[in-house]
């Protein structure tokens, strides 16, 4: 038992454990291995203290380690009261995502009402599993109490949390409550009709194009950072265009605001703005007894305005996340709402720190401790476990990236015969083009493999055009749902559709527009029937999810007509007629469907495959949450990782330094990294050899190659020296090369 000051200061057991508070801010509870601690802020312990009390054990923790336990019972006190703030620091693979579904069964078991606890987390699928896990962890211990599932209604994304809680105050802040929401296409679609309504896209010189400028605004958004700071930093070929986006994005705010749309961003700076009101704010505290945050590093600006504006005292706040895992600032997270969290609050939030990792070997550990050891600032943690491993990570050096995939390719192979699965093998790199030789080398040796990515649901034509009925229906004032929708009728172009929708916001009334417009000639026919659904559907005469029926067989005739593969596309609305089905009413199944979409459209089924098993290939950030049996990193060099456009600022290097941390932490058993020698250069003919020779990652200095395999591939076979016969020979003979030379000229 290790404590801060004087032994024999004040003793008390907490989980069969010694405790000793001694005259200082800090104890520590030392666990059955040295390497697993807990800090926990307290105050000095006088003569006449109350000795530091600990919950006793109950069943349904027992599986959970020391640190685990002491994050799930801390500040639970009778009737679950909320509690002082709380920090946990959660590394790799520590089963942060049990201990935080543990923490809210204890506050349900302690009596805390499941409707005033809410749960943020970073997806949605991520929100149904915390809730799963929690209830059925809750209902096991208090035995009738199984109704809880139910009850625990306020988890989710903070865009979803966001969207419902703003219909919820609409009225105080001046919003619509049938406000609708833009996906990230439908924001640029709107940002391009405004760049051409101010005449923009007619400029001399290149502007910058509709994504671009969505991102723009939408960095300042989450990172509140000013328009020129922004520039400078992010897009520095934009700076001389600040003005006319300054224009452009007033325009943007006017326009959503003049349709009653909100994008992405607003869910979050709506939300901010209103909790920035003290009665509000005051009013959304009181709501929830407990809040409790996921991921709290890859949390924005914004975000972290939200928590502290809802418990400016902390008391019933929970953060968990990894410092040491944020990599995320390209969508506005900031590594600082993590690491300023204990300050913002009198006394400082207490912290909880996980150490010991569930999923890789101790060398692999050590080896990634290490690489994060040398970071500029960060929650002092040493990853432990108990699985030892005689293999150390693999540092390999090759000749280039053709040579970088032979590797790759082989060892696979290797690992497949020895038993392990390709599914329990992945790839990863810093970038989606780093793959790119890799892929070739696996398409010539038949080896199937899946790379992350795909086209999102909604980015597709169909699914678009269904939803863009319903959102118009919802909302009629919302142009670019409008503008699509008129578009799907033969006769009606961006013209006719333009001088609709301005009939349609002068009459204020969606039916009556609709009913009063004469259609050009060739939509007469199909006039009638859209405007009956337009009335039936928008007045809600049919009840959901029946209204989703109906514009599916309006809609039927226009997929035909429009798609050559419309049958295809047809499965897909099914399905999502299907889907429609499971939310209660059209609001939530439109919000929850834009702020969650599917990953992917169907496509037309092909042969099954004879081999089921296939490779991983992804980006490090694509990874970030997953594991693997064998992991292998590719160009593990300067350039690559750190990427080179990932040098800017100090802040830059020291989250491509999480980068590779969290690459290393995704491996169980095996780590390879690859560093390529030779990169061929760019925009020379296919057979050229110019290159550039690349160094070893500055994140694996020389301090650090003992905690590596250090070797290089193919190895290179030894030489036969000469015999003695063959030397004596060639010392007998005598050419004289300087006088051919001369007699070349002669």
């Amino acid at each position: 038992m290790n404590a801060f000051g004087p032994p024999g200061t004040c003793g008390v057991t907490l989980y069969g454990y010694t405790v000793c508070a001694a005259p200082a801010t800090f104890i520590e509870i030392a666990g059955a291995r040295q390497f697993e601690r807990l800090l926990i802020p307290v105050s000095p312990i006088s003569a006449a203290a109350e000795p530091v009390c600990a919950v006793p054990p109950v069943p349904y923790l027992e599986k959970l380690n020391e640190a685990q336990r002491a994050a799930v019972v801390h500040g639970v006190g009778e009737r679950a009261n909320p509690g002082a703030p709380l920090l946990v620091i959660a590394g790799a693979g520590s089963g942060k995502t049990n201990t935080l579904a543990h923490r809210v069964a204890h506050l349900l078991v302690q009596g805390a009402d499941p409707r005033r606890v809410l749960l943020l987390t970073f997806s949605r699928r991520a929100a149904q599993d915390m809730t799963r896990r929690a209830t059925r962890i809750a209902a096991q211990a208090l035995g009738t109490r199984a109704d809880l599932v139910q009850a625990l209604t306020w988890s989710g994304t903070f865009h979803g949390v966001g969207a419902r809680l703003l219909r919820e105050y609409a009225d105080s802040i001046g919003v619509s409550p049938a406000f609708t929401i833009n996906d990230r296409e439908d924001c640029a679609d709107l940002m391009n009709v405004v760049r051409h309504e101010i005449g923009l896209s007619a400029k001399e010189r290149r502007f910058p194009v509709k994504g671009t400028c969505l991102a723009i605004y939408s960095r300042v958004v989450n990172t509140g950072a000013t328009l020129p700071h922004v520039l400078e930093q992010a897009f520095p070929w934009c700076r001389e265009w600040e003005a006319d986006l300054r224009a452009l994005f007033a325009g943007y705010v006017a326009a959503k605001q003049a349709q009653n749309v909100l994008d992405y961003d607003d869910l979050l700076l709506y939300w901010s703005r209103m909790a920035a009101e003290p009665s509000i704010a005051a009013d959304l505290g009181q709501r929830f007894d407990h809040v409790l945050v996921d991921e709290y590093q890859d949390t924005n600006r914004l975000q972290a305005t939200i928590l502290l504006a809802m418990k400016p005292d902390g008391r019933g706040l929970t953060v968990v996340g990894d410092d040491a895992q944020s990599i995320y600032s390209f969508r506005g997270a900031t590594v600082r709402n993590i690491l300023d969290f204990p300050a913002h609050f009198t006394p400082s939030a207490a912290r909880v720190t996980l150490e010991r990792n569930y999923r890789s070997t101790a060398p692999i550990l050590a080896a990634s401790n290490a690489v994060i050891g040398l970071a500029a600032e960060r929650f002092t943690k040493d990853l432990w476990t108990d699985r030892d491993s005689a293999q150390r990570p693999r540092l390999v050096t090759v000749a280039g990236e053709v040579e970088q995939a032979r590797y790759v390719v082989e060892m696979v192979l290797e690992a497949r015969e020895a038993g392990t699965a390709l599914k329990a093998q992945a790839v990863l790199f810093r970038a989606a083009h780093h793959s790119a030789a890799l892929e070739l080398e696996l398409a010539r040796r038949n080896i199937p493999f899946v790379k992350f990515g795909g086209l999102r649901f909604l980015d597709s034509v169909h699914v678009k055009d269904v939803l863009a009925v319903l959102r118009w229906a919802q909302n009629p004032r919302d142009r670019v749902a409008g503008f699509r929708v008129l578009q799907l009728m033969p006769g009606i172009g961006p013209a006719t559709a333009g001088r609709v929708l301005d009939a349609v916001a002068e009459a204020g009334l969606l039916p009556a527009a609709l009913g009063a417009y004469a259609p050009p000639p060739r939509a007469a026919a199909d006039w009638p029937a859209f405007t009956a659904l337009m009335d039936e559907v928008g007045a809600a005469r049919t009840a959901w999810p029946a209204q989703f029926e109906q514009v599916r067989r309006w809609y039927e005739p226009h997929l035909e007509r429009n798609h050559e593969d419309a049958a295809m596309r047809h499965a897909d609305i099914l399905q999502m007629e299907s889907l429609a089905a499971t939310f209660p009413t059209r609001e939530r199944f439109l919000t929850e469907l834009t702020l969650d979409p599917p990953d992917a459209t169907s496509g037309e089924s092909g042969v099954p495959l004879v081999d089921e098993d296939y490779l991983i290939l992804s980006t490090i950030h694509s990874a970030k949450g997953q594991e693997w049996r064998n992991v292998f990193v590719l160009n593990g060099v300067d350039g690559c990782i750190p990427s080179d456009l990932g040098t800017g600022s100090q802040d830059e290097i020291e989250e491509e330094r999480r980068l590779l941390y969290v690459a290393m932490t995704r491996a169980k058993e095996d780590l390879h990294i690859v560093i390529p020698q030779r990169f061929y250069v760019h925009n020379q003919s296919a057979l050229g050899d110019r290159h550039v020779w690349a160094s070893r990652t500055r994140f694996i200095p020389e301090p650090l190659l003992g905690l590596f395999d250090v070797q290089a591939w193919p190895r290179i076979a030894s030489v036969a020296p000469p015999t003695a016969a063959g030397l004596a020979a060639a010392a007998k003979a005598r050419v004289d090369i300087a006088a051919q030379l001369k007699a070349m000229w002669d």
